[in-house]
């Protein structure tokens, strides 16, 4: 963190100082128009001081201006619009001053006032534009709504170019005020591919195939109250799926050229992708495996109950009453498993990745009737633990990675409706069991594992000889 020099920290008093010499003017316009009146005469003394004084104002205004303007923040064409006008403003409320003194006529006076009210209210216009972008007026008159997406229905979202039709509809309706071609805040533009892979004053912007690395992406995450984050907490905010898009897109390498089907999907991200497609059943901050109906909050002190044993308990989303419980710091043993029992209706996501569950313990599992996502990942969980979970009707995900299941027991879920995903890599599996368990399951994406990654140029390792002494 650097202190600001002088000029910089005058420069941002500008939004501040405009507005005193603005309304000044304006009522030494005002008074001098109402003198034609002669029931106002009396307020015609008054006037050349108001003059002298809003000049004053738009004097020490515009060179605030002026030192703002050095930030490079704003387009420079613009800048020099609004820069001179305040410079005219500047002049002519001090020349009108001077007139009263030479006492010019008073159709003069009134012309000039007349004149310098127009002027005053151009001028005005370009510092709004400049500070909310040249349609923040005439936006108000489109049917935008404020709880309008940022982007807008796609008929086939898989046919759908990625940042042509979704990233770029959502920077520009959420960035491009304060990043785009007539503002430039931290020396940042994002209405277009050169001005994004440059980035600002703070470093690159985007690191494609990183989120975490990408600025853009960590300052959306920051919380709301924190000055760094994007967009201002006083602006329209990203929804999460807006966030997740991005974030996807970034990590599948920020590609400005591909249709979305040419990047790789979960099915997690197939849902996310399907909500912005026109007529998708979709509620805001809610994604495919998180049931649309709503449900009443859990009982607090089952819940209690269940972190005091280690499990750990938290919402879906902030905005839910479903709950989601990881068994990552806890034993998953009898006594604990009956405390989910009173969770029954809220519960829809289970982690016990990593545990020593085991088929005895699973009986406490089946009774979860809502549950939607279980990952019994390298636990004891064999066939016949399987069994007991084919009746959980509306599972959609479950992970078996790293278990001693075999085909047979997989088989056993194929009456499981809703189910869309299974991950069955490092079990007991074989080859030949892979194709006939994709017949068994057209639908659902059965993953096995052995991907290949490939070597990248960078990941590779140059060797030298030692240099000879």
């Amino acid at each position: 963190m650097t202190l600001l020099s002088i000029p910089d920290l005058i420069g941002r008093f500008h939004p501040i100082l405009v507005h005193l010499p603005i309304g000044i003017l304006l009522l030494g316009c005002l008074f001098q128009l109402l003198t034609i009146n002669t029931k106002f005469s009396a307020l015609k003394p008054a006037v050349p001081f108001i003059y002298l004084l809003g000049g004053l104002g738009a004097v020490f205004s515009s060179v605030s201006g002026y030192l703002l303007s050095q930030s490079g923040d704003y387009d420079s064409n613009m800048v020099g619009i609004h820069q001179w006008l305040g410079i005219s403003v500047s002049v002519i409320s001090l020349l009108v001053y001077t007139m009263y003194k030479k006492q010019a006529k008073e159709g003069v006076l009134n012309l000039v006032a007349i004149i310098l009210i127009v002027l005053i209210t151009i001028t005005g216009h370009y510092g709004g534009s400049l500070t909310h972008g040249s349609d923040y007026i005439s936006s108000a008159l489109k049917d935008d709504g404020k709880g309008k997406a940022a982007i807008p229905p796609i008929a086939n979202v898989q046919q759908a170019m990625a940042y042509t039709h979704m990233i770029q509809p959502l920077l520009q309706n959420r960035c491009y005020n304060c990043h785009g071609a007539e503002k430039q805040k931290g020396k940042l533009r994002l209405d277009g591919k050169d001005f994004i892979l440059k980035g600002g004053e703070d470093g690159k912007t985007l690191v494609p195939g990183s989120a975490e690395e990408s600025e853009l992406i960590k300052r959306l995450l920051l919380p709301p109250s924190n000055e760094d984050h994007m967009p201002p907490k006083e602006k329209p905010q990203l929804t999460a799926e807006e966030i997740e898009l991005l974030q996807w897109w970034v990590k599948q390498g920020a590609d400005f050229n591909k249709k979305v089907q040419d990047f790789k999907q979960s099915e997690k991200e197939k849902a996310l992708l399907l909500s912005f497609q026109t007529g998708a059943a979709k509620k805001e901050n809610k994604l495919a495996d998180i049931p649309e109906k709503e449900i009443g909050k859990a009982d607090a002190a089952a819940i209690e109950k269940l972190k005091q044993a280690g499990v750990v308990v938290i919402p879906v989303l902030s905005t839910s009453n479903y709950l989601s419980a990881s068994f990552v710091t806890a034993k998953a043993n009898a006594d604990v498993l009956k405390l989910l029992e009173p969770l029954n209706k809220q519960l829809v996501w289970l982690n016990f990745a990593n545990t020593a569950l085991d088929d005895k313990g699973i009986q406490a599992v089946a009774k979860l009737d809502n549950l939607i996502r279980l990952n019994l990942s390298r636990t004891a969980i064999t066939d016949k633990g399987i069994a007991l979970i084919k009746g959980v009707s509306h599972l959609q995900y479950v992970n078996l990675v790293g278990t001693k299941v075999t085909a047979a027991g997989v088989e056993q879920l194929k009456g499981l409706k809703e189910l869309n995903s299974i991950y069955l890599y490092q079990t007991g599996i074989t080859k030949d069991d892979e194709v006939k368990l994709k017949k068994v399951f057209p639908k659902v994406t059965l993953d096995f594992g052995g991907y290949v990654v490939p070597t990248l140029e960078k990941d590779t390792t140059e060797v030298k000889p030692p240099v000879a002494k």
